[in-house]
């Protein structure tokens, strides 16, 4: 018959402090094992298809001693009924590992994109984001796990459209590093992102500056507004008026068509542009000048609709309504360019800092030390200059 071991009690566990193995009885074969730094961990000693094992059953005092022992016996179980537990074991991380390494980009770019839903400016915008993804990239790298995504993978995306869309692709660029680097923080990939610009693809793709200049917005000449104004006047329709409005402020067109009549003050003369309606998602205040608000005034207001300027059956304009405005009129222009309009006159006809007419124009502030400190928004100046520019637009009509 074997020496059963003396059986230990947990308090003679969490006493015991000599460095080796230490039969715990209770389980044929389990000990705790002591290392010279005195860390304890529980180890079972047992034969496995005739060879010796000795197998891993946690550590102290993470597993106490009932449930090493339980561990032990569950083991020992596994192996009358014919399993190596170490095999098992093996098998089934090497089963995990594998599952996490079989994750796609498309799936990678759909989970990445889910996970960033709470920055994106508004729903467009995040549908933009994976369409360009789903266009471009998952027709070529898709199916492909991301662990096995490399630079020959990234260029198979990038290089067909690099010199045709180079904007677009750029773009896209961007959204697959981000995609990348999702996939190996969560485990499903290792190793440099194929997709980096910096000291990897700018050594395989020409800077993107060099093969495409910037389209800016067409926008009409500064002595060109007063006559535009004026005939723009004349139009009828909301849409028009809508588009009256943006030149008056200066404003974009999603800001001016998503206008509601609760966020004007009438009595201060600002319209507050909420964050979620905003380019850089923060609240902008417009100072409105006497023109602007007498336009609003004139306005009827709509049963069952919250915006200033309603659709015929209610809701917001289209963007197309207002850019049919400036088709008919035959601008040679489009609606956003007024603020480029805008900012040319504060440059070359008044004495205004730029920086008042940067922040008319809600742009966001590039040097972050400036930013940091910046705490108005300088809202007495500015609606000294947007008074000034509503003058300059009516001058015809002076």
């Amino acid at each position: 018959m074997p020496v059963r071991a003396t059986e230990f009690t947990a308090l003679e566990v969490k006493r015991a402090m000599r460095p080796g193995l230490h039969a715990v009885g209770g389980v044929p074969g389990l000990c705790l094992q002591i290392a010279p730094s005195g860390a304890k961990s529980w180890i079972l000693r047992v034969l496995v298809n005739g060879r010796r094992r000795e197998i891993g059953v946690g550590g102290y005092p993470d597993v106490m001693l009932a449930e090493a022992r339980e561990r032990a016996r569950s083991i020992r179980t596994q192996i009358r009924d014919g399993v190596d537990p170490v095999a098992d074991r093996r098998a089934r991380r090497a089963a995990q590992r594998a599952k996490v390494n079989a994750v796609t980009f498309e799936q990678a770019a759909r989970e990445w994109h889910q996970s960033k839903q709470s920055e994106y400016r508004n729903p467009k915008h995040a549908a933009q984001v994976l369409s360009t993804i789903e266009t471009y990239a998952v027709p070529v790298i898709g199916t492909i796990p991301v662990v096995q995504i490399g630079l020959k993978e990234v260029l198979a995306v990038l290089q067909p459209i690099w010199t045709d869309k180079t904007e677009t692709a750029s773009r896209l660029r961007g959204r697959i590093e981000s995609v990348l680097a999702w996939a190996t923080v969560s485990g499903h990939r290792s190793g440099d992102n194929p997709a980096r610009w910096k000291g990897n693809l700018d050594a395989v793709l020409a800077q993107p500056g060099k093969i495409a200049r910037v389209k800016h917005h067409a926008a009409l000449p500064i002595e060109q507004l007063p006559a535009f104004f004026a005939r723009l006047r004349q139009q009828s329709g909301m849409a028009a008026r809508a588009l009256e409005f943006l030149v008056l402020t200066a404003a974009r067109s999603g800001e001016v068509r998503g206008a509601k009549w609760m966020e004007l003050d009438s009595d201060a003369g600002v319209w507050t542009v909420p964050a979620e309606r905003m380019k850089a998602g923060r609240e902008h205040r417009v100072p409105l000048s006497s023109q602007a608000r007498h336009l609003l005034e004139l306005l009827p207001e709509f049963e069952g609709s919250d915006f200033v300027f309603s659709a015929p059956r209610g809701g917001m304009l289209s963007d197309m309504s207002i850019s049919a405005v400036m088709r008919r009129m035959d601008a040679g222009a489009v609606p956003h360019g007024f603020r480029s309009t805008f900012r040319d006159w504060a440059a070359e006809h008044t004495e205004y800092a730029g920086e008042i007419a940067e922040m008319a124009l809600a742009h966001t502030i590039s040097n972050k030390v400036e930013a940091a400190y910046r705490r108005g928004d300088l809202l007495a100046k500015r609606r000294q200059m947007m008074n000034d520019w509503a003058e300059y637009c009516l001058s015809l009509n002076r």
